[in-house]
């Protein structure tokens, strides 16, 4: 099953993905607040609202608002190597705000305060039911389904301090979508990858991970309750432009591709602006 949030021009709401269109889920306003009910599998199994062209769709973050956002840093066994670090015995976590989030489609705006902005295309898992210290076997029940993002990153402002959380939140900078799709359907261990007007900069295999879906449910739950609609963003392969030599960044006018086999790509324009 393929979840999607349309925006339209009544506002905002949640709709199931078919071959070629998208049907909308009456009174639910988007996919957060569908993963707020227990029976949201059912209800989504039983759509039957208003019927949208896929090509004419204008899709917002598949979960627009989560509660928590909880990004890994330094999580593919190859983007750690090419960073000089080791790999990690426990995951390096920082958070995310619901401000920075934007639609699959949306442009993404480079800030005038940092020149220094980088891609970093990521799995993300989107939590359905709420936990605290689940286990790690338990895990995959609190899973709704997996997403793509891209967690465009300001390195000049991360880098200020040894804390990461400045350089990661500025506002509506971080592509969420184009759809949360449930593991009956989707499984980690296919290709991810980030394309830059037809250039691959980075490509590897979800299957990386150093810490996988179901250990950072587990940890994290550890020390704050998961809830329905929690976001977690698990970490980027090899390729980004900061570690390269010489160092490459976005640029006003570029079109960022980030794909997840099986999941759905990313389309953003690089426009200048305020973020």
């Amino acid at each position: 099953m393929r979840l999607v949030t349309l925006r339209t021009p009544e506002g905002t709401a949640a709709a199931v993905e078919t071959a070629d269109r998208y049907r909308e889920l009456d009174g639910i306003p988007d996919v957060g607040a569908l993963l707020q009910r227990e029976d949201w599998r059912e209800l989504a199994s039983s759509a039957s609202g208003d019927l949208h062209a896929k090509d004419d769709a204008d899709l917002a973050p598949v979960v627009p608002r989560p509660g928590k956002i909880v990004c890994v840093g330094l999580n593919y066994r190859a983007h750690i190597l090419e960073m000089g670090r080791e790999l990690p015995e426990h995951p390096t976590l920082f958070a995310k705000f619901p401000e920075t989030l934007i639609g699959p489609g949306d442009d993404i705006r480079l800030p005038e305060e940092d020149s220094a902005v980088d891609w970093e295309a990521e799995l993300g898992v989107v939590i359905s039911r709420a936990g605290r210290r689940i286990s790690e076997a338990d895990a995959a029940s609190h899973i709704a389904g997996y997403t793509v993002s891209n967690d465009v990153s300001m390195r000049s402002w991360q880098y200020r301090t040894l804390q990461w959380l400045q350089g990661k939140n500025w506002e509506r900078t971080t592509p969420l979508g184009p759809a949360l799709v449930t593991p009956d359907d989707w499984a980690p261990g296919a290709a991810i990858r980030t394309v830059i007007d037809g250039e691959v900069m980075q490509e590897g295999s979800t299957g990386d991970l150093v810490h996988s879906p179901e250990f950072l449910v587990s940890y994290i739950s550890t020390f704050v309750t998961l809830n329905p609609g929690d976001v977690i963003l698990t970490g980027t392969p090899g390729g980004v432009g900061h570690a390269r030599e010489p160092k490459r960044y976005l640029t006003e006018g570029q079109l960022v591709e980030v794909t997840i086999d099986g999941l759905g790509t990313l389309r953003n324009q690089v426009i200048a602006g305020r973020a």
